[in-house]
């Protein structure tokens, strides 16, 4: 399960950070991104996939979590 870093940019988009593959990208899409509940299934712009537990709101970023494969 690599830790994965998740940023608000300018224009309001998230992009994730893996560092265990140095790989930058835009996500696309996000499972649950309501007030009360972030997280769950996020795509990157690659089509990579990862799981990120669900939480009981949508974070401070930038932020680092644990992410895996789903």
């Amino acid at each position: 399960m690599p830790n994965v870093m998740i940023r608000r940019e300018a224009s309001g988009e998230l992009s994730c950070y893996i560092a265990k593959k140095d790989l930058e990208e835009m996500i696309t899409s996000i499972e649950f991104e309501e007030p009360a509940r972030w997280g769950g299934e996020i795509r990157l712009a690659d089509g990579t996939e990862y799981y990120i537990e669900p939480m009981a709101a949508e974070p401070k970023f930038p932020v680092t979590l644990r992410a895996r494969r789903p």
